[in-house]
């Protein structure tokens, strides 16, 4: 059965993988850890063995489990969809073979009318695998090659600071795929795009010595943290996101501020107030109902941006 999600930016989670493991800061506060403990306590159920409950809460167990019997799950949906893959696990874990990330390809090279939105913290092993794809898999048999890359599938990485953003976006950039994009959620520190990521680059002739251009980032979504011991996001670092995003022409979705927003204290015209040795003050909470600072009626004007590629 889908699971309708409450993630503004997709319409339904679709989890032939299960599990994970931690990688960075940003997943000091993952939500599908609490999740997953939550429904794995009973034998037999999904996520039994994934998780382990330590003196900080609920961890992952650092193994991924295929769930082949969900592979079908897209084919019966009848109505377009914006599909999540893995919001429970990520699909490019060690623990997933390429075969298995094969089928999970194939499902949505065949549901034509979904879009697919995978999001990982693993590009390295992405890369490896769409080099063994092109030998194994889409060489294989004519028909996948008509359809490589599925033109429905969406391509993302998850930065939370400026360092994932530099190692991840380039090995993200060269994949193939109808629409790169990030998510910089938890939005941990200030995340600089200009660095030629929102830009097309030329990477030298291909084969038959035609010029070759790696395509830029499509969609930026930018988010604070929430939930159990969230971190600070300063909303300024929101804003320089996406006043870059706007001047390159790249959509941007602001998904939430988080639940503990901050900001640098502004005058009544709107300028950052300095002491008076001209140092900026330190940020101030932001006070927000929404409990994750999802409501963008409580936002400053220019945060209030919820944009979708436009997919040709």
């Amino acid at each position: 059965m889908a699971t309708t999600s409450s993630i503004e930016w997709t319409d339904v989670t679709w989890n032939p993988v299960r599990g994970c493991a931690r990688v960075s800061a940003g997943c000091e506060n993952c939500y599908a850890e609490r999740v997953a403990y939550r429904f794995g306590q009973k034998p037999g159920s999904p996520y039994e063995g994934l998780t382990t409950l330590g003196k900080h809460g609920p961890r992952w167990a650092g193994r991924a489990r295929f769930v082949p019997n969900m592979l079908d799950e897209p084919l019966r949906w009848r109505r377009p969809r914006r599909v999540f893959v893995n919001s429970m696990s990520d699909l490019f874990h060690d623990d997933v073979t390429d075969e298995q990330i094969a089928q999970v390809f194939t499902v949505m090279a065949i549901s034509g009318r979904h879009t697919f939105q995978i999001l990982t913290k693993r590009p390295a092993r992405m890369l490896r695998w769409f080099e063994w794809a092109s030998e194994h898999y889409v060489l294989a048999t004519l028909e996948p090659r008509k359809l490589w890359p599925p033109p429905n599938v969406w391509l993302g990485v998850s930065c939370e600071d400026q360092d994932a953003a530099r190692k991840r976006i380039p090995l993200l950039r060269r994949c193939p795929a109808a629409v790169h994009f990030v998510s910089l959620e938890p939005l941990l520190g200030p995340i600089d795009l200009d660095d030629r990521w929102l830009e097309w680059l030329p990477t030298g002739p291909d084969e038959n010595d035609e010029p070759h251009l790696r395509p830029p980032l499509r969609w930026v979504i930018v988010g604070g943290e929430s939930g159990p011991g969230a971190r600070p996001c300063n909303i300024d670092w929101v804003r320089t996101i996406v006043k870059q995003c706007g001047e390159a022409g790249v959509a941007c979705f602001v998904k939430q501020l988080g639940a503990t927003a901050v900001q640098a204290p502004r005058d009544a015209t709107g300028r950052v107030v300095t002491s008076p040795g001209g140092d900026p003050w330190p940020p101030t909470p932001l006070s927000t109902r929404a409990r994750k600072g999802g409501d963008p009626s409580e936002w400053p004007a220019d945060l209030r941006v919820r944009q979708f590629p436009e997919v040709q």
